[in-house]
């Protein structure tokens, strides 16, 4: 099954249907073709902690589909990765591995979290391999918000190999947030945004973020590495 069909049939086995979308970039409509941004922006992504829960075994959580036990509001996380030692040209063939939390601020495969030992489950891990245009797309929930964190996905890029290229951290518009948190499942609004997260870099925030509620959202942002 190629990968938009895959996406569109997770979508509506969650109960929703979403328009997967072509993946957004700072490029000209030239070099868009070729995969390759301005040089002048071809700046390597922020580095970021990996926090304390992260993937431990991400070989086994190859899938696109990440959301396991979990409900949310749905969310379609795609990441277009850039070679930024090669102009931003687009990287194919490297690993991508996301983690985050579930609507009440639990990660799986940790113990002590808000709502007891996840330790035997893998919701909300996951692995994918970039394609020939440097994409990557994953199916999950809008992630939840813990004390004294803004909201968040943690991405470890490593290369074919599995040496790793950047760990960061991608966050968006509060607002944007907020709506999704007044809704059935999620805890009403974070006690930490963008502005006061010790963690996140200044606006290391999505490329876009659009959707609603009812549909669902998607996600897309450029991430770029030395490799």
């Amino acid at each position: 099954m190629n990968r938009k069909k895959f996406i569109k049939k997770g979508l509506l086995g969650m109960g929703t249907i979403m328009t997967v979308p072509t993946l957004i970039s700072s490029c000209s409509n030239e070099n868009n073709e070729k995969g390759i941004t301005d040089s002048n922006s071809c700046i390597v992504s922020p580095t970021e902690t990996a926090g304390p829960f992260p993937n431990k075994t991400p070989a086994d959580l190859v899938r696109e589909n990440i959301v396991g036990n979990r409900t949310g509001v749905p969310l379609l996380i795609n990441f277009k990765i850039q070679n930024a030692n090669d102009n931003c040209a687009v990287l194919p063939n490297v690993l991508v591995d996301i983690w985050h939390c579930d609507a009440k601020g639990n990660y799986s495969e940790y113990n002590n979290q808000l709502d007891g030992d996840f330790t035997s489950e893998n919701f909300l891990r996951g692995r994918q391999r970039t394609d020939t245009n440097g994409n990557v797309s994953f199916i999950s929930v809008f992630p939840g918000w813990y004390p004294g964190r803004t909201p968040h996905i943690h991405v470890e890029v490593k290369s074919n190999t599995g040496s790793s290229l950047l760990i960061t951290q991608v966050s968006w518009d509060i607002n944007v947030s907020n709506a999704v948190y007044a809704t059935n499942g999620y805890k009403g609004n974070a006690d930490t945004n963008n502005s006061n997260d010790g963690i996140v870099s200044n606006g290391n925030l999505a490329d876009s973020l659009t959707g609603n509620i009812t549909s669902g959202y998607t996600l897309t942002k450029v991430i770029k590495v030395r490799a």
